[in-house]
């Protein structure tokens, strides 16, 4: 019922509007004064209000309002034969009326066009069925703090290492620019331009003494305050596989929004950013990765975006989000982003080749070539101005491929200025290997002079005009304080159930239970029902205990290896963004394992225990599975300090390789005479100190020596494997706190 009467009242403004105009047409005398109140009336159609009009009329393409439309487009054209004069528009009707005029035969100048078009693009693309219908911003309208970015002759340069010497290598040199509040701002440029590396400067990502300029937030240096202020998209979708959209969206509000905010106030604000995003369809679905089906790659830029405006930002970073989508889901991508700069929000982002329609959308440009500045200003003004150094193109192309041609030095289809056409005349040999057309080298040295001498200057001045904010606001922005989302605590409880759920399907894969209870299976079989009653039987069981302690050291260890290098890539963007204390992580990430690493072993010894026969009591069999145990969590703890400290897989899988082999060695077991000037490292086994402690629960009744070694109380090896479990540990920790954030 509701959306009949929507559409009633839509149409009816629709009929109205077209009355008005016509009305306009047969009087030529007040036809500007029709039509101005026409557009008045109907809330004045300008290119932002027709986009709120346009998205709040649902069914849009649906094929009765589409034949309403056609309609009255029909009847327009009727109107206008019958008129006999279609002469007399006067501007303001022609902007009414701009997608009329295929109709009646018009054309339009086309530097009108972009001025006076009523309708938004999104009129002419289909309904993206991925995101569903065009939904307004509701609670990114809050008040937010408005923050100017101001970057003047920014320079940065990275060090390369070599094997004797290192040298600097300039990535940027002298980026000057300015973005503000409801403005969003595009960095263009071909690959290896510098546009990410200037994202990443203005977002405080970099911070290295090879930085030079100047970079203002309201004219205040960057501080730690400004990390709550700040969205940051990055190229890649950086998410957990196994977590559903709507997981990944509440733990993101519930450790990344304010603490006044309640638990139930975070999910809320969580489902109202699913709801304003489109992703209410696929809310329970899994995101997905490169082995396991999800989300659409729409839907998954979505997600990372929804991640960033849920703390609603006053200033958004987007590296190339419309990287691999199709070009109607980057029209919607880059759509909300202007739909999140109207409502006071600062945007800036990278754009690699955006389609013609992409481009328009944009309210300020900056060029990159080689790290050089070829233009900054209104994106709308871009090619009037290579228009004025004597570029311009020669066939219909997209402003965006046009531009990434001249920023490439690639002059193809370009009209060549007349200071390039002298170096040819001149017969240069580096200018005639390009078949008489300037070489790419000449091409990029006169943009970045040109820009220099007509622009640079006259820019400069405008970005060093104050910031028209009172000193309080301004003074906001350099607050020394880190501002977390939730107690310590709150963060540990949030990251250790985000971990079991992430980690659960990898533990309870049929892989890995195939793997331990077939390796479970094949030793009960082969010491089916041992006897330990004769010395001779006694040592082939210790064979097995030796096995035991060998298989749950080698096992954790190789797993654990992967832990850290590979979510990386998520610890540096959640900490990069202060999501959570780094402790509070590292103790989560560690503890979360903790239960389900104990059920496989479990279901291990369950099978081995009784068909091999071992002592069966209540008492060894438990304190079989607490010796196991502790073995696990020791050997994990080498595993992740190893791949904590060299976070390289490659290097990582080497190293414990060789050291879980030494372990093994030195065990007990196969050498029982030891050189006594390497006999320490059977202290550092925890294959040794676990193999005494299954000799001494086995065998403690019988004899007092088993294959050399003495049994004793075990408190030696168990204080000894506590010790490696958080003397590990810490060193992980360590490791963690010294790897710089990329």
């Amino acid at each position: 019922m509701e959306r009949g009467n929507t559409m009633g009242i839509s149409r009816t403004q629709s009929d109205q509007l077209a009355e008005s105009m016509v009305a306009a047409l047969k009087s030529p005398q007040s036809s500007d004064h029709s039509t101005n109140g026409a557009l008045e009336g109907s809330g004045g159609l300008s290119r932002k209000s027709s986009r709120r009009i346009t998205a709040a009329s649902p069914g849009r393409g649906g094929s009765k309002n589409s034949h309403i439309r056609k309609t009255r487009s029909a009847q327009l054209k009727i109107d206008f034969d019958e008129l006999g004069s279609g002469a007399a528009l006067s501007r303001a009707s022609s902007a009414s009326l701009g997608l009329s005029f295929g109709f009646t035969g018009f054309t339009m100048p086309p530097d009108q066009i972009a001025d006076t078009k009523p309708f938004s693009d999104d009129d002419m693309i289909p309904e993206d069925i991925e995101a569903g219908p065009r939904a307004r911003i509701k609670f990114q309208t809050e008040p937010t703090l408005p923050i100017y970015l101001k970057f003047t002759d920014v320079t940065y340069k990275v060090v390369l290492k070599g094997m004797t010497s290192s040298e600097e290598k300039d990535i940027l040199y002298g980026i000057s620019g300015s973005v503000n509040p409801g403005e969003v701002l595009a960095l263009m440029g071909p690959s290896g331009s510098g546009k990410t590396s200037l994202l990443n400067l203005l977002g405080g990502r970099i911070s290295q003494p090879t930085i030079g300029g100047s970079i203002t937030y309201n004219d205040q240096s960057y501080s730690k305050f400004l990390k709550s202020r700040i969205g940051f998209v990055t190229q890649d979708d950086v998410l957990f596989p196994h977590l559903t959209v709507k997981e990944t969206l509440t733990y993101a509000a519930r450790l990344r929004l304010p603490k006044t905010l309640t638990k139930e106030q975070k999910e809320q604000r969580a489902l109202d950013v699913i709801y304003e995003l489109g992703l209410e369809r696929c809310q329970d679905t899994m995101i997905g990765g490169s082995f396991v089906r999800g989300v659409s790659g729409g839907e998954r830029k979505r997600v990372c975006i929804g991640n960033e405006i849920i703390i609603n930002p006053s200033i958004l970073f987007l590296d190339e989000p419309t990287s691999g989508l199709d070009s109607t889901t980057a029209l919607k991508i880059v759509q909300m982003l202007q739909d999140i700069a109207e409502a006071g929000k600062t945007v800036v982002t990278t754009i690699h080749q955006p389609s013609s329609r992409l481009f328009h959308k944009f309210d300020k440009l900056i060029l990159l070539g080689k790290g050089s500045l070829l233009y900054f200003g209104k994106a709308s003004e871009v090619m009037n101005y290579f228009q004025s150094i004597g570029c311009s193109p020669l066939i219909s192309m997209n402003p965006a491929e046009f531009l990434l041609d001249l920023a490439n030095g690639n002059i193809n289809d370009v009209s060549v200025p007349s200071e390039l056409e002298d170096k040819v005349q001149i017969g240069n040999a580096a200018v005639e290997t390009y078949h008489g057309k300037p070489s790419p080298a000449d091409v990029h040295e006169y943009l970045v002079e040109a820009y220099e001498s007509r622009v640079a200057e006259t820019e400069k001045k405008k970005i060093m005009v104050s910031v028209p904010l009172d000193e309080d606001l301004k003074a906001k922005v350099v607050s020394a304080k880190r501002q977390w989302g939730a107690r310590w605590d709150e963060q540990f409880s949030i990251l250790f159930w985000r971990g079991i759920k992430e980690r659960r399907h990898d533990y309870f894969s049929w892989l890995r239970i195939t793997q331990v209870l077939s390796t479970a299976i094949i030793l009960g079989l082969l010491w089916w029902q041992s006897d330990a009653k004769n010395p001779k039987d006694l040592q082939d069981q210790a064979g097995l205990l030796f096995f035991i302690a060998v298989f749950w050291g080698f096992f954790p260890v190789f797993t654990a290896i992967f832990t850290f290098p590979q979510e990386r890539a998520m610890l540096n963007k959640e900490r990069a963004a202060d999501m959570y204390r780094l402790s509070a992580y590292f103790l989560a990430r560690t503890t979360s394992d903790l239960p389900l690493d104990l059920i496989l072993p479990v279901l291990f010894l369950l099978v081995v225990y009784f068909m091999a026969g071992l002592r069966l009591s209540a008492a060894p069999f438990f304190l079989t599975i607490l010796t196991v145990f502790l073995c696990i969590i020791a050997a994990q703890g080498l595993g992740l300090a190893i791949g904590a400290t060299l976070m390289d897989l490659k290097r990582a899988t080497t190293l414990a390789s060789v050291t879980v082999m030494t372990f093994m060695l030195a065990g007990g077991f196969f050498v029982q005479k030891v050189p006594i000037f390497i006999s320490w490292i059977r202290y550092m086994s925890f294959n040794y100190h676990t193999y005494k402690l299954l000799l001494k629960v086995q065998y403690e009744h019988l004899t007092p020596i088993v294959n050399g070694i003495k049994i004793d109380s075990g408190l030696t090896e168990v204080a000894a494997l506590i010790a490696m479990v958080f003397g590990y540990r810490f060193l992980a920790y360590l490791s963690l706190r010294r790897m710089k954030l990329q």
